[in-house]
């Protein structure tokens, strides 16, 4: 009987997340038992991020914790920043094994090769890839919801991102992997899905139908979306059908994606969470076409006006970056009222943070840090205002609520549109889908009452 024990942790984004849950199901499906990642175990696995020079710092970090609890253990490392630069890992003293962003269903016969004495790298030109990966999680040790990756690579290249370059070229999912999963998800209990990838807005964009299947289409790296046969409104209807998965909700997509015919679509599914994280960066045209973003202001707030058209309160969320090569005040002015004008729910704000091998970290015009975090410190103003705005709208209004766990006295869950409900409840909430009153906002909590 195997009692070999694996600990895991995850650096970076949602698809990181899935992959990792992935992993440890086909350990635990062979035998192996899964532990804290601080304490002591056979085999430490990190999935690393590489989108900043500081998510490569903090996988470092992590990667030499590893072995603190267990110096005879093996470490392997996977993820973005081992695709990136598998020479500086396998180099840190206590790794053993490196994988990068692909051939992670093949983990496992590749752990069973080495010993703790090994230092091997398993890394190949993710360039190359032409078909989607298939990993698979039936169940979630520390979510109420659960992630199904759809989609992987991203053709977009903008000009701060390095991504492209780990994850390689749009690969799509299968339909009928995806349905399979989530009905195993939904056997298992769980009644919401989120349906993640790198860039999931190009989904579909790499297949055709051939004999009613579908196919990779060989040369997919259009400058531009195309008319493909199947894209992401497809995959949402049909992942909305099965039975016992109450709530459909998607990552990140781009404006140019939300158009009359998907959002008319969108409305028909009941189950579909009015929840869109619309990528923005910038509010200034100039900076935006640096960036390599590949859509006006103009087209962004037309996006978002059509999503306020179709939905009734949509939480409409993005991410800004602040203080991008050759961002003047001017510029920057432009952003803030722009951002002040469309009125968003959340607004993620990061100073830029150079990245080596993108085009943007060679860019003449650096901003200097203080000026970076001064204007970043002025729009979270901003998106603060915004979110209790919003907020402060909802109360005296009901919602269903899938609550996740209990903090202190409250538990907590989501809306559809996902915003965070705090519950006084004696009774055990979590993973349940209950009407909730929201009766007032304290110390930027909606605080919310069970509706009988």
């Amino acid at each position: 009987m195997n009692n070999k024990t694996i600990a895991t942790y995850t650096l970076g984004c949602k698809v990181n997340q899935y992959e990792t849950n992935a992993v440890e199901e086909i350990f635990t499906q062979n035998g192996y038992t899964l532990t804290d990642f601080d304490d002591k175990s056979d085999i430490y696995i990190i999935n690393t991020c590489t989108v900043t020079s500081m998510s490569d710092r903090k996988s470092r970090q992590v990667i030499r914790r590893a072995k603190k609890n267990n110096k005879d253990a093996i470490v392997v490392v996977i993820g973005c920043y081992a695709q990136n630069d598998p020479d500086a890992i396998i180099k840190i003293e206590d790794v053993n094994l490196v994988l990068g962003t692909k051939d992670k269903n093949k983990i496992f016969e590749e752990v069973q090769k080495i010993s703790k004495h090994d230092k091997v790298v398993r890394v190949t030109n993710i360039m190359d890839e032409l078909e989607f990966e298939n990993l698979s999680v039936t169940s979630y040790t520390k979510n109420t919801r659960a992630f199904v990756k759809i989609q992987d690579g991203c053709d977009r290249y903008c000009s701060y991102c390095i991504i492209p370059y780990t994850r390689g070229r749009i690969r799509s999912r299968n339909i009928s992997d995806i349905v399979r999963e989530v009905q195993s998800l939904s056997d298992n209990g769980y009644k919401e899905v989120v349906l993640t990838g790198i860039h999931i807005a190009s989904y579909g964009k790499d297949l055709k139908k051939s004999k009613n299947e579908l196919i990779p289409i060989i040369d997919s790296q259009k400058d531009d979306f195309i008319q493909a046969d199947i894209s992401l409104i497809d995959v949402i209807e049909e992942v909305s059908k099965i039975k016992n998965i109450h709530r459909v909700r998607i990552g990140s997509v781009e404006p140019i994606i939300i158009s009359d015919d998907f959002l008319k679509r969108l409305t028909k599914i009941e189950k579909f969470c009015h929840h869109f994280h619309l990528s923005l960066q910038s509010g200034c045209d100039d900076t935006l076409k640096r960036m390599n973003r590949r859509y006006t202001t103009d087209e962004y707030k037309e996006a978002v006006l059509k999503i306020r058209q179709y939905f009734d309160s949509p939480a409409i969320t993005t991410d800004i970056i602040t203080g991008f090569p050759g961002e003047t005040q001017e510029e920057f002015e432009k952003t803030y009222l722009y951002l002040s004008d469309i009125n968003l729910y959340e607004m993620h704000i990061f100073p830029f943070s150079r990245r080596s091998g993108t085009k943007a970290y060679d860019m003449k015009n650096q901003i200097d840090n203080d000026t970076k975090h001064k204007r970043s410190e002025k729009l979270i103003a901003l998106a603060n205002k915004n979110k209790n705005d919003f907020e402060q709208n909802l109360i005296g209004k009901t919602f269903d609520v899938l609550f996740e766990q209990k903090d202190e006295q409250f538990y907590h869950g989501y809306t559809k549109n996902y915003v965070k409900i705090h519950v006084k409840s004696d009774k055990e909430l979590s993973g349940k889908l209950i009407d909730v009153r929201i009766n007032s906002l304290e110390n930027g909590r909606l605080i919310g009452e069970i509706q009988i």
